[in-house]
Parts: C-alpha cells; structure tokens; sequence
C-alpha cells in the first residue's frame, strides 16, 4: 500500500469513514484491491479502419499495441446502430427491448437529446456508490444539465466536453462544457485537444482510485475537421480522405497518451482498458467514397452500415487491455454486447448490480480473462429511426426485420456473415424461433410505438 493512499484514507477522519459505513480496513482494501476502468468509446469509427482489424492505409500503432497487449474481440456489438440509444445501452445495461432511449430524438427549441428518466441507474451511479471516482469526457448526448439525463446526475463527478450530440458535430466550437459550466471558446480551437487533454488531467487527480472513466471520444464522427493533417498531408488523396485519416490516427494518438500515462503513473497493472471501435458500425455504404476507399467493411464484407440491422451497422471490434490479468495477443471470436458493461463492471468492482437496475446484460469477466463468454439464449436489437426495425441473434443464426411489418429474414453468420443468404422460406423453424424472440424481447412503449402500415 503507498504511503499516499494511507494519508488520504487517515486524512478522511472517523466520522466519514462512519458515513461510509466501513472501516478503515475495507477503506484500505477498497482503494488499494479493485481495479481502475476505463472505457474508451470511438464515435462512427469502422472496426476495418483499425489497423489490427485490417486495416491498410490508415495508422493505428496505439490501438494495434493494445490488442497484442491484450484481447481483440471480433464480435462486439454495439447497443443498436446509432448514436444515443446505442450509448444509452452501453450506461443501462438495457438491450433496446427494454432501453428507455431507441432513437436519436432531439428537444424541440432547445438544446439535447430525450433524456435517460431519473428511474434508470447506470453504471457510473452504481460505481460512484461503491467507492469510485467517476468522469465522463467527450460526448454525453442522454440529457441536458437541467434534465432527469444529465451526467451529473447518472453517477458523474466530474463531465468535460459535448452534452448534444448536434453540438459535436463541430470540432472548432464556440463552447464546451466544464461539468455543467459553459466553457466559451474561440471558434479557432479543435475541441479534442481540450477533451483529452481534461481526460489526462483528470487521470493525474485520481490516481489513487478506484476511478471509472467513460472516455467518449467524438472522432471520427462527420463532419469532417482537423487542424493537422499530419503524416497524411502529402498523400496523394483527396482532402476528404486525408481529413478522416488523420482524425483517425488522432483519436488513436490520444489512446496512446492515455495509455501511456498509466504506465507513468504505475496503473498499468491496476487498471482495465476496454476500447470500442464505435457506438455503432461504419457510417458508409462499403461502395461510398469513403468505405470503399479504407475498405471498412473488412474480409468478411459485412450488409449494411449506421441506421441498419445488418451486422455492418451492429457488429465493432473490441479491444481490452489489463497487464498481468488479461491475456496477451488473444483473439475472441464470441459475441457479447454493450448493455454487458454494467455487470461486468460491478463485478470488477467487486459490487452488486442495484436491485432496481432490471439489467439485460451478464458479466464478462471469465472471458476477459482468457476463458468463455457467458451463455444467453439470444441478443436483441430495434431501432425507431427512421422507421421501426427489429434483428436478434441466437447462436449462429440472425434474424433481420426491416421494416414494421415486413417479413422476418433469416441468416446462417457462421456460413454467410455478408447476410446474402436469407434462409427464412427452407427454415420454418428457425423463422418461428426468430419470430418469438422479435415478440418476446421488447416491451412496448408509448415513446417508441410500433406503426405497421396498413395494407393496401
């Protein structure tokens, strides 16, 4: 135990350790045993431009260290195929069935997204109650500071960057937020050198942990804005192409000097990284100017892209780092999925999920650890935007709805990942499983109502 840790837990006098309700010992154990978390969320970036998973022009080397340091997963899957619905799986541990957000909806005349409802915990709420130190920094987009959704109120100490997610679409802004303090700027100013520059010295504030940082990143979300473009400058390419390459190698640079930092600190070994590729898959067609060019779509030539159920628009790459824990240079080829964070975390933090937090996911942990993924009968997905959609997964077999009312496609990923192959009319009885689980999985909402269109 280092004499800091002494000092402070000391310095934090009898009377408080009796608010906290534990003694000395467990505050000692508390500090000096659970591990640090991170979770570090790109924004629209493809798991095909990660260099790791393939990628051929664009630099990754921060990222592709941390996969030979640790695990890469193959199948990670996000909350649903955009923006905050997507995020707000990932803080719920909700799956879409059940998420209080499933599309991107903007407050009219003002400022935000829907907020996530004061009756839904999250995983920095239930960190925060157990002993942790908690931070949120780049993009928030589930509530304004003066709605139910702020980060300040879902378990946050301390918030730095965008909360609308309309907002970050500009990377030279006129403001970002200090917790809910607006921070005016120049319009001159890129904002991810303040963002991550905060996320470092936030790290410095509390390296003694525990701490949860949720690190959301904005890059390499449109629109498209850099103030260097560095290595990419003298490359041959349209401006276009060398912009999104170098936010990508920016976003990746900036990983770098996280990671680095736990290595100076000395909380390498007492802190787990876990990297998301995105909230959602690519933001482009593989045929566009863009996928096409980067070829994001990677090998397996994943259907579809943002807004879509196919595994284009669902299926990142994970990354997950924790020296001396996790084992290095693994491959996992099992699927999990954002709304598996929270019970993971508290597992990692030695906790319990809140008896209120109803939670879709299970933990990770064993498969973090170089064992096997848990066993669920299924994952499910929906999104309302711009229309109902619906896709689950049981096993090797997805089933695809895309559209309200039209019918339930059926696809073998071990044989087809593209998902060319729709297999509903040879397998009734997978179709009729599918069919279940598309009922069964959600609970209707007068938020998110179903509209089948009428026959014609």
């Amino acid at each position: 135990m280092k004499r800091r840790d002494f000092v402070k837990i000391v310095g934090a006098g009898v009377a408080g350790l009796a608010v906290a309700g534990r003694s000395i010992a467990e505050n000692i154990q508390m500090r000096t045993s659970r591990p640090n978390i991170i979770f570090i969320l790109a924004d629209d970036l493809a798991m095909g431009d990660v260099g790791c998973f393939g990628q051929k022009k664009i630099k990754t080397p921060n990222l592709d260290r941390m996969a030979a340091e640790g695990i890469k997963f193959t199948q990670l899957y996000t909350g649903t195929s955009v923006c905050a619905p997507s995020r707000a799986s990932l803080m719920t541990g909700l799956h879409m069935g059940h998420c209080p957000v499933r599309a991107n909806r903007e407050i009219r005349g003002g400022e935000g997204q829907m907020p996530l409802p004061a009756d839904v915990p999250t995983v920095a709420q239930m960190l925060k109650s157990a002993g942790y130190s908690t931070a949120c920094t780049g993009k928030w987009g589930l509530g304004m500071f003066d709605t139910t959704g702020s980060p300040l109120k879902k378990g946050f100490d301390h918030f730095f960057g965008y909360n609308c997610q309309r907002h970050a679409h500009s990377y030279f802004p006129s403001y970002l937020y200090s917790d809910d303090k607006r921070i005016e700027l120049d319009g001159k100013t890129y904002a991810q050198n303040l963002i991550a520059d905060d996320t470092l010295k936030w790290v410095r504030d509390h390296a003694d942990g525990p701490f949860f940082l949720y690190c959301a990143f904005t890059l390499p979300h449109g629109r498209y804005e850099i103030d260097d473009l560095g290595e990419y400058a003298s490359n041959d390419w349209d401006n276009q192409l060398k912009t999104y390459a170098a936010m990508v190698t920016r976003l990746d640079t900036d990983v770098g000097r996280l990671l680095g930092l736990l290595k100076e600190l000395k909380l390498d070994e007492t802190t787990i990284v876990i990297f998301s590729a995105g909230d959602n898959g690519s933001s482009f067609s593989p045929e566009s100017r863009i996928g096409k060019f980067f070829e994001q779509a990677t090998e397996k030539q994943f259907r579809g892209y943002k807004r879509m159920m196919y595994e284009g628009g669902l299926r990142q790459g994970g990354l997950v780092r924790w020296p001396g824990k996790v084992p290095a240079g693994k491959v996992c080829d099992e699927p999990w999925a954002f709304w598996d964070l929270f019970p993971t975390c508290a597992e990692l933090a030695g906790t319990k999920v809140p008896d209120k937090a109803q939670v879709d996911g299970l933990s990770i942990v064993p498969a973090l650890m170089g064992g096997e993924m848990p066993k669920r009968p299924s994952f499910y997905w929906e999104l309302h935007e711009p229309h109902f959609m619906q896709a689950a997964r049981f096993g090797d077999w997805k089933a695809v709805r895309p559209s309200p009312g039209a019918p339930v496609e059926i696809y073998n990923l071990k044989a087809d990942p593209g998902e060319k192959n729709d297999l509903a009319s040879s397998k009734p009885d997978i179709l009729a499983k599918a069919e279940e689980i598309l009922k069964k999985a959600r609970v209707d909402s007068p938020d998110w109502p179903v509209k089948v269109p009428e026959e014609k």
